[in-house]
């Protein structure tokens, strides 16, 4: 059986500011894909984090299919009409064209797949999952996190303790500046690994889009979404919120190997207030609005097993809801109040290629355009005269 798992996730409008999707909308979508349920879907889970609804499937079409991708389409059509109603601020936000053609990626949703043979591979006695979602920020918003659970003992010690995971994996990275086409290099680790870091460092250009077992290669373990809305809206329009889906255990990290990075590392990313600033990414349990100082990029973390139909477990276990990630908050959200303290200078704001907002353009323009700069110079020549 070939199982495809599929993540569509958009912002169609929220109450009050960036938020959280009212539950009407909320309504709106989960009816719409409800009603796919047992034909084209097996099943589904609909979540949000922050003002984003994520609709997670699992189906037998492969990847990149027109009927699931018009159904999330769909699904989003649909709670933002209700939205609008409600006047949701950002309403449709993420739906940057009329109707989608093939497929919706490049229309403005984030979209993460992965298909695999499901109960039929010797490796995998048992199928569980990990979805990830994110608000607030860029695409390569998790690759220092992934990187570490896949490539560095210290964080993983399934690589020196189980002989699978030890061969190491192939990491398939985007090149997102590049517009006219997907731009991808296939690197492996452990021998690449200095190659993998300097290309994911650059998180606003480069970022994770797949992982790869090197003791079976036919397994993929991770699909991120990696598309650029600024690439596909020929300006910005936001941040991308991107989502993952990570297979675990056996012949994969564990849950616990794959969320030790995230209590440890809180890496700074583009993204929080307006798309504009830089701040740490902040683990929250699944379905929380977005109410923390400054828009605070968040992620959620949802574990899930897959039985042998296809269909999710009835409990699903949110990873980042435990006590302890109370503790995690508090770190980064004071790791967030020192960089804002500094305001628009430096490295607190974002890069003008990553701002989401042009004023600082205009700024520009505007000086340039009434002739407010002068060469020194030209100047002195001109007085001397």
């Amino acid at each position: 059986m070939k199982l495809t798992i599929s993540v569509l996730k958009a912002d169609i409008g929220s109450p009050g500011g960036h938020t959280k999707p009212a539950d009407k909308v909320l309504d709106a979508v989960r009816s719409t894909v409800s009603k796919a349920r047992g034909k084209e879907v097996i099943d589904y889970l609909i979540t949000y984090t922050g003002d984003d609804i994520a609709i997670t499937m699992t189906h037998e079409r492969g990847v990149n299919d027109h009927k699931i991708h018009q159904l999330a389409w769909d699904a989003f059509k649909e709670g933002t009409a209700v939205a609008q109603r409600r006047g949701d601020y950002g309403a449709g936000q993420d739906l940057l064209v009329d109707a989608p053609s093939g497929n919706i990626r490049g229309a403005g949703p984030a979209v993460a797949e992965l298909e695999f043979d499901h109960k039929l591979s010797g490796e995998r006695a048992a199928e569980s999952v990990m979805i990830f979602a994110a608000d607030k920020c860029g695409p390569g918003a998790y690759s220092l996190p992934v990187y570490l659970a896949f490539a560095d003992p210290m964080y993983c010690g399934g690589l020196i303790l189980k002989p699978e995971l030890g061969k190491g994996f192939t990491f398939r990275i985007m090149d997102m500046d590049f517009a006219e086409s997907d731009r991808l290099v296939d690197l492996t680790t452990p021998e690449e690994m200095y190659s993998i870091v300097g290309l994911l460092r650059d998180e606003t250009r480069y970022a994770i889009e797949g992982i790869f077992s090197r003791a079976y290669p036919h397994q993929q373990v991770a699909a991120i979404s990696t598309q650029r809305l600024h690439n596909i809206a020929g300006k910005y329009t936001g941040k991308d919120d991107p989502v993952a889906i990570i297979r675990t255990q056996s012949i994969f990290p564990a849950p616990e190997e794959i969320v030790m990075p995230w209590a440890s590392v809180l890496p700074f990313v583009t993204g929080d207030c307006r798309g504009s600033h830089v701040l740490p990414i902040t683990p929250y349990p699944v379905n929380t609005p977005v109410r923390s100082p400054y828009c605070q990029p968040i992620v959620s973390s949802l574990g899930i097993s897959i039985n042998r139909e296809g269909r999710f477990s009835d409990e699903y276990v949110d990873f980042f809801a435990d006590t302890y990630w109370e503790h995690i908050r508090r770190i980064a959200v004071e790791k967030g109040l020192s960089m804002r303290s500094q305001g628009w200078f430096g490295v607190a704001m974002a890069n003008n290629a990553e701002l989401s907002y042009t004023g600082l353009n205009k700024i520009y323009e505007n000086l340039e355009k009434n002739g407010r700069f002068f060469n020194r110079e030209k100047e002195g020549a001109a007085a001397a005269k």
